[in-house]
């Protein structure tokens, strides 16, 4: 979350010479902000638990898989847009950390949510 705010601040404090590609990158990056801020509310206010008709678990995995996909798409874009302008190529270089650590993230919610499940049975 932190790599994806600093990724944010980094091209909205920057001087932009393709407005298409930059607010993009911002849309993304703010959407799957909301998104990780969302489940993070929902699992500490125990909200899965009254819902059961909604698998959090699949839930998860597909809000990890398309952020993750659209946030490398917004991060290739916002690179090869950048001409070496320092903010620009900051951001970048954070979505593209952040792409990676929702990759981590995404195999994590995995490995916990349906390996254990199925070696438990």
């Amino acid at each position: 979350q932190i790599s994806l705010l600093i990724g944010f601040i980094s091209v909205n404090n920057s001087p932009w010479t393709d407005y298409s590609a930059y607010s993009f990158f911002q849309i993304v990056t703010m959407c799957d902000l909301v998104m990780i801020l969302f489940f993070y509310i929902m699992h500490i206010f125990r909200v899965y638990r009254k819902l059961t008709c909604v698998s959090w678990p699949l839930a998860e995995f597909l809000h990890y898989l398309i952020g993750t996909i659209l946030l490398l798409i917004g991060s290739i874009v916002a690179a090869s847009k950048s001409y070496n302008i320092t903010g620009l190529v900051a951001g970048a270089t954070f979505g593209f950390l952040a792409t990676i650590l929702c990759v981590i993230s995404m195999w994590s919610s995995y490995k916990v949510s349906c390996i254990t499940q199925s070696t438990s049975k």
